[in-house]
């Protein structure tokens, strides 16, 4: 018997045939120079029948990680043999991605603006026409990001776990760390688990930087989520991931007074409650006031700057019933990562 062919995939008024590429740039404006301004979408549309999936990068535009994710996803020979449609577009915030900076050109957040209107400020444009462009048309998707600047991320994975289509591609991604965590107002991540729509939130790095080992893990855990949801043939060999650790809730340590941190723990270590994890103190000299660790967990986040004020955000911890298997997992998903090849890594 003969396999079902794909019919033509539409998008912004335009027809994708059956086992086409093609990028497609949707109109966003123009800039007060009149240039006008375009999000890129490359669509690979399957011969064969399949789900949609959505991936996205730069949201906010100095998180450029996830951008570097994508291209190695699009030049993988596997992608050649998908089922369904990839939607993957590099970069959402483009106006802030030309300037490096994580908001829009009126400061707003554009990831604080969804579901947006076709009439509102500029955000409310974007975050409109990227939902019903792409968002809308697709079963599920992966959202890149990193930490801010100075303040790096674990690997991990945030999603609403409570969804059981959305646990099941979360533990597939293969994160060394699964966030069960509701979304913030305004998010894309918000409105998708309003619509119950699966999305996956990974966060890896920090802002204007790439890491190679969250880039890694990224591919990896596209192309395995791309597997789970039957849009690669089952014959192709998928990589593995390491058990993810789940944590329901986190918290942020603060800097108890203003001065120079010399931390002791790094990404991935366990902590335990009451655990010294660093100092501040003065930088000619004098008292340091020790910082510690209000719980049993994983480091997830934290600054990588530093110099400090009262009340800084220092150490963002995961709340886990077994720290120390935590850590092994992140040091497995790293070594796993560092073992994988360079930048045209193969998954067939």
């Amino acid at each position: 018997m003969s396999q079902r062919r794909a019919t033509d995939f539409e998008i912004d008024g335009q027809r994708i045939a059956p086992g086409t590429r093609r990028q497609v740039a949707l109109h966003l404006g123009a800039l007060y120079t009149s240039a006008p301004v375009t999000l890129p979408v490359h669509v690979v549309h399957g011969r064969r029948p399949g789900p949609v999936l959505f991936v996205s990068a730069a949201l906010h535009g100095d998180e450029i990680n996830g951008i570097e994710v994508i291209r190695r996803v699009l030049e993988l020979p596997a992608i050649k043999h998908l089922a369904g449609t990839l939607l993957a577009v590099p970069v959402v915030n483009v106006l802030g991605f030309l300037q490096r900076s994580r908001y829009l050109p009126d400061r707003r957040d554009l990831n604080r603006s969804f579901p947006g209107s076709p009439s509102g400020s500029l955000a409310a444009r974007i975050a409109h026409r990227f939902l019903t462009e792409v968002v809308d048309r697709a079963d599920a998707g992966i959202d890149l990001h990193t930490g801010a600047l100075q303040r790096p991320n674990l690997p991990q994975i945030r999603a609403d776990l409570g969804n059981a289509a959305t646990e099941r591609l979360a533990r597939a991604f293969g994160a060394p760390l699964l966030l069960d965590s509701a979304p913030a107002a305004g998010t894309l991540r918000e409105y998708t688990t309003g619509h119950g729509k699966p999305v996956l939130l990974y966060e890896a790095g920090e802002a204007l930087r790439f890491d190679e080992v969250a880039i890694r893990i990224g591919v990896r855990g596209v192309m395995n989520v791309l597997r789970e949801m039957d849009m690669l043939r089952s014959h192709m060999r998928r990589a593995l991931p390491v058990e993810p650790v789940v944590a329901h809730s986190s918290t942020w340590v603060r800097a108890p007074m203003s001065g120079v941190l010399r931390s002791q723990v790094r990404l991935g270590h366990a902590v335990t409650e009451g655990q010294r994890v660093g100092w501040v103190g003065d930088p000619v000299g004098g008292v340091d006031t020790a910082v510690y660790s209000h719980t049993d967990g994983i480091v997830i986040g934290g600054t990588g700057l530093p110099l400090v004020h009262e009340g800084d955000a220092l150490f963002h911890i995961a709340r886990v019933e077994a720290p120390r298997a935590a850590a092994r997992a992140v040091t497995e998903a790293r070594r796993m990562a560092q073992a994988m090849p360079g930048a045209r890594a193969r998954f067939d």
